[in-house]
């Protein structure tokens, strides 16, 4: 994936451990019967930090939701660690809040640190009772292998049917600090957020209120996970979370402004970049998809458009057949819950061979198959549609829609 970039800002590497004081670790407890697989992942600030979260908006959570959410509460939104588990989601168990709980005090004794500044976060079958076993037997094993270079271990921890890890990190500078911002996410099937998406760990050494982080979060998450979709799917577990521990030495930013805008632009890049590998390693995807919608008379109808042809199963279908069915995409646009004249829109198709116009005003233009076919080709495909009636613009990411997503959804448990 190619990354996009953005002047004032330095991608470093480093995931979570890019940022001043943090050290992270994974390792296998026995979650996972595939030894070489990380099941077990630990993310620790030297510091104290200020905290923001977004969760799924499933009816069902899974229980490590509702602890970190009473965690937070009970500290005024700080947090020192996340202790995060794959194969297992910790859902829809009678004993799983018990569980978390007991995990996060596991994790709280084996750093030293009050219970109440765990994050806590599960992913994998739901349905399953968690064996706390492999916790009793590994916490401290985990809590002391870590290291400022653990990211990619803490990053594999987290992996289900995900192919790569997705980690992505930024410097910037505020107020004459560099400063850095960075994080990992998992996921790969059942990505349909209406907040933000499957497991994301942010970490960065700004100093900045919980209360603006937490605003910048909000409105980022609404461009960039929200407009993410797989499979049209909301996790039960989705959380995502954002930790600051102002290492950087910049004056603390406690209002909006120049420094916040900065924060906020940084906390977009890592977003931005984490959602497009999310759509990337889509289950079965061999296509990333990214449709941009211009034209449109507010930020909410370029969205809402943008998703309606990114969660589209036939478009999806399309893409994969590397098909320029560009009536599967106007299909799309026209039941969009949103207000606007068909007859004005336009729609092109490129990736990295080309770019060729096959609607306008909202009828198709000739174009040569042979050229479209070349054009879908590639392994990132941008679906750009103008609606002809305003300056706003937005985006969405998917993935095309093929056989092997069936094959393993089909057997997933196993």
């Amino acid at each position: 994936m190619n990354k996009k970039v953005y002047e004032g800002y330095k991608y470093v590497d480093g995931g979570v451990c890019a940022a001043k004081g943090y050290l992270a670790n994974g390792i296998n407890c026995g979650l996972n019967p595939e030894k070489t697989k990380n099941d077990l992942g630990m993310v620790y600030s030297e510091k104290v930090c200020n905290a923001a979260a977004v969760y799924t908006t499933n009816k069902v959570k899974g229980a490590p939701i509702t602890v970190t959410k009473e965690h937070l509460k009970a500290t005024g939104n700080r947090a020192q660690a996340i202790i995060v588990n794959s194969k297992n989601a910790n859902t829809c168990n009678a004993d799983g809040i018990e569980k978390a709980e007991k995990i996060s005090s596991l994790c709280a004794d084996a750093l030293g640190i009050d219970t109440n500044l765990v994050i806590n976060a599960s992913t994998g079958v739901i349905g399953q009772i968690i064996p706390i076993e492999p916790f009793e037997e590994h916490m401290k094993e985990l809590a002391e292998g870590l290291s400022a270079d653990g990211n990619d271990k803490a990053a594999n921890a987290i992996m289900t049917t995900d192919t790569v890890d997705k980690q992505v990190a930024v410097e910037f500078e505020l107020g004459g600090k560099t400063c850095r911002l960075g994080g990992m996410a998992k996921g790969s099937g059942m990505i349909h957020p209406n907040m933000a998406t499957t497991l994301n760990f942010l970490t960065t050494d700004v100093d900045i209120t919980s209360e603006l982080m937490q605003k910048a979060l909000n409105e980022i998450v609404k461009v960039t996970y929200n407009c993410l979709s797989i499979d049209g799917d909301t996790s039960t577990n989705d959380t995502l979370t954002v930790m600051a521990n102002g290492l950087a030495g910049n004056t603390p930013v406690t209002e909006e402004g120049k420094d916040y805008e900065i924060f906020k632009k940084a906390l977009y890049i890592v977003m931005e970049c984490l959602t497009m590998m999310l759509a990337s390693d889509g289950e079965g995807a061999t296509k990333m998809l990214e449709c941009t919608v211009a034209g449109a008379p507010d930020l909410d109808t370029a969205i809402i458009v943008a998703k309606s042809v990114i969660r589209s199963p036939l478009t999806k279908c399309a893409m994969f057949g590397e098909d320029a069915n560009w009536g599967r995409i106007l299909c799309a646009i026209g039941y969009a819950e949103a207000d606007f004249d068909i007859d004005k829109v336009a729609v092109d198709l490129s990736s990295e061979y080309g770019t060729i116009p096959v609607c306008r005003k909202g009828a198709g233009v000739p174009f040569s198959e042979e050229i479209a076919a070349k054009i879908l080709s590639g392994d990132e495909i941008f679906i750009n549609i103008d609606l002809g009636i305003g300056d706003v613009t937005a985006k969405a990411w998917g993935c095309d829609l093929t056989y092997d997503y069936v094959k393993i959804n089909g057997d997933y448990r196993s």
